[in-house]
């Protein structure tokens, strides 16, 4: 999820969630005026993996706030880096396959 710290860094929080779309990795940006803590305790009772915050700061250096459902606060990370660690993790999972119980007979 991308998220936004006010309404006047929207511009830039629909700027990240397209980079991420043009990469293939799936991103909701929350748009809703609550404050920045409500929507992260939200993501995170949803279980959501990473959480992109973008404000002032994140907007001036062109990075952007990484929290995480499995290390809480990762930090600043400029954007480019942070898809690229993400491609990563897609990539490096293994999916197994479904076991499906033999009917005895």
């Amino acid at each position: 999820k991308v998220l936004r710290i006010y309404e006047k860094y929207m511009d830039n929080a629909e700027n990240v969630k397209k980079k991420r779309d043009a990469d293939g990795i799936r991103v909701e940006l929350v748009t809703r005026s609550e404050k920045i803590g409500y929507k992260i305790r939200e993501a995170q009772t949803q279980k959501i993996p990473y959480m992109l915050v973008v404000g002032q700061k994140e907007e001036a250096e062109n990075t952007v706030s990484v929290r995480s459902r499995f290390k809480g606060d990762e930090g600043a990370k400029a954007l480019n880096d942070f898809i690229a660690s993400i491609k990563e993790e897609i990539s490096s999972r293994i999916n197994r396959p479904v076991e499906v119980k033999k009917e005895e007979k």
